[in-house]
């Protein structure tokens, strides 16, 4: 399906950012009898496909929640295999960012990731710096109250008085600065919650949930959940008689 067969993929209904919480991976293979690592690397495939198909769609933003905060706490085997999979995928990927425009951003604190990890993110980063048709951006070790807490410290450091606190200047110290908010969340396996996710940034973001696992959800699940998004109305606290004057006036 491309956007010239359905008009719901045409630019003007596409979001300019959307955000996906990957969940799944580990339910997906015990249901197949694999190990959680075979789902992890199964869930990297995935991943391959949706940037993809973003990439084809002209998506310009997109942010993918690989590693929260919290996931320390999991098995350490399992959060061992989790890095060997994303230095993988950065060695495989980087080349393919460099061709396609692509440039690759962290959101989360990336000094509290294994060494060779970091070391491998930050090159990466400098590498695509310069890549103008997307922003990848990988959620990893994050947390979005901890990213609040962390914009707050900066302004305080900055020097910051209270008549200088606005939305603006608050979404300025997130790691998302330069970037507009999603348009639209997606979450997969049947989870309904952002599980600290862009709290801030997701005050009017679109939610969708699908009951497909991550490493089921293929470039048709990923249309389906945008074609939804292009039906639906977006107010931004206004009345509908609002947003229809408006539509009038374009």
């Amino acid at each position: 399906m491309t956007s010239q067969t359905n008009p719901s993929l045409s630019p003007e209904n596409l979001p300019r950012h959307l955000a996906i919480i990957m969940d799944g991976n580990g339910r997906w293979a015990q249901a197949r009898g694999m190990s959680r690592t075979e789902g992890h690397r199964a869930g990297a495939n995935t991943v391959r496909d949706v940037v993809t198909r973003c990439r084809e769609l002209g998506i310009p933003h997109l942010t993918l929640y690989a590693f929260s905060s919290e996931n320390w706490n999991r098995p350490q085997s399992e959060v061992s295999a989790l890095f060997s999979l994303l230095l993988e995928f950065i060695q495989k990927e980087v080349p393919r960012m460099l061709r396609e425009g692509i440039s690759l951003k962290v959101f989360g604190d990336i000094d509290g990731l294994p060494v060779a990890v970091r070391t491998a993110l930050k090159l990466a980063i400098k590498t695509t710096a310069r890549g103008r048709d997307m922003d990848l951006n990988l959620a990893l070790n994050y947390g979005s109250r901890g990213e609040i807490v962390r914009a707050v410290r900066n302004m305080m450091a900055d020097g910051l008085g209270p008549e200088d606190i606005s939305e603006e200047r608050i979404s300025a110290y997130l790691y998302s600065s330069g970037q507009p908010d999603p348009d639209l969340v997606i979450r997969t396996s049947g989870e309904q919650r952002l599980s600290n996710f862009l709290l801030y940034q997701c005050a009017y973001s679109e939610l969708y949930f699908t009951t497909k696992p991550w490493p089921a959800f293929d470039k048709e699940s990923l249309d389906q959940a945008l074609c939804d998004y292009a039906h639906r109305q977006r107010r931004f606290g206004r009345t509908q008689e609002q947003v229809d004057e408006q539509k009038g006036r374009v």
